[in-house]
């Protein structure tokens, strides 16, 4: 039986490898390209039985130097396998011909809902919804409890001061993939510089964890696999908290392109997200403006990179369809509002 041309997966040469896994995958095997990620693709290998792995690779088309790491993905979820941090199990990676071209990350396939839309939150009840952010935030402060030295991932990247690092990091992002002049962009980049607070501590962070990056139990709305952890790094554990705010949407938020699902009656207020970690970690949050707002700008640039790859390959394309300038201009609109809701009256 012949596979199905799927763009990005050389069918016939994937299948070979993933058979050859002792994954529990028998030929004839199926590939179908599935979420709504607009990075790294991901696709499904189903075999006749409905048995499946999942893969993961960069983006078709030219990429800019680091970004979309499949490699570092894979060493880092390797690392984290026993750990209680909540994460799929890593059955191999492919990094030469024939198999593919780039690399491609062969993984467990976790049965559960990704609240994409509104509609998957549809799919849980009042009190479910309301679970799905505290058990999101306390799969968080697993992360961050990640004892470095003996998952060996003490070295996955440098210790200097983080919120620095991902200033100039990001900023250099946005050079590369702009597809036009932004200056409220430019403003709201030097009003993060100059309110940076000083470093506190270095733990694991995901660096992208919010309701799209999870898998839950419908039936009882707990994190059953933390997804997608390209963006992973060394740095401050209140980063992952801006993330999470950032892209968890309240009732009566202006519309954006982030997940609407949260909008929802029923779902934790960001207020309460941010005294539940308060609470299950011990920290200090009183810097959570700054992480949400840096948060914000973040994927702000992370989706003129999306709208870039797309301009320069329809083949990026996803479920979501194309992404459009305003939503990138709506972004930096809602951080900037944040940085100003924080600013003291005068």
């Amino acid at each position: 039986m012949e596979t199905e041309r799927v763009e990005g997966i050389n069918a016939g040469a994937v299948e070979s490898w993933l058979v050859g896994l002792d994954a529990g995958l028998t030929a004839p095997l199926t590939f179908k390209r599935i979420g709504a990620g607009q990075s790294n693709l991901t696709y499904t290998a189903t075999d006749l039985e409905g048995r499946r792995l999942v893969l993961r690779r960069p983006p078709l088309g030219e990429l800019l130097a680091s970004a979309h790491d499949v490699a570092r993905e894979h060493r880092i979820l390797t690392a984290l396998q026993g750990s209680e941090v909540p994460v799929v199990q890593v059955f191999g990676l492919a990094t030469e011909e024939p198999v593919t071209d780039v690399p491609l990350m062969a993984v467990e396939y976790v049965e559960g809902l990704v609240l994409n839309t509104a509609a998957d939150a549809e799919q849980l009840a009042a009190e479910q919804r309301h679970r799905v952010g505290l058990s999101l935030v306390e799969a968080i402060a697993k992360i961050h409890s990640v004892d470095l030295e003996a998952t060996g991932l003490i070295d996955l990247t440098s210790h200097k001061p983080y919120a620095e690092r991902q200033l100039r990091r990001w900023s250099g992002m946005w050079e590369k993939s702009r597809t036009r002049d932004l200056p409220e962009l430019d403003r709201l980049t030097q009003r993060l510089i100059a309110g940076a607070p000083e470093p506190s501590e270095l733990t694991l962070v995901h660096g992208d964890c919010h309701v799209r990056n999870i898998i839950i139990d419908p039936a009882d709305a707990e994190v059953k696999a933390v997804i997608d952890w390209e963006l992973c790094t060394l740095g401050e554990p209140l980063a992952d908290l801006g993330t999470l705010l950032a892209y968890w949407n309240e009732p009566g938020d202006p519309p954006t392109v982030l997940p609407n699902s949260t909008a929802r009656a029923g779902f934790a207020t960001r207020a309460e997200l941010i005294e539940h970690y308060a609470r299950v970690t011990g920290r200090d949050v009183s810097d959570h403006t700054f992480w949400h707002a840096i948060g914000l700008w973040k994927v702000a640039i992370i989706l003129e990179g999306v709208r870039k790859r797309q301009m320069d390959d329809h083949r990026n394309l996803t479920s979501l369809g194309e992404v459009g300038p305003e939503a990138v201009d709506d972004l930096v609109a809602r951080a900037n509002a944040v940085l100003d809701a924080a600013e003291p009256v005068t």
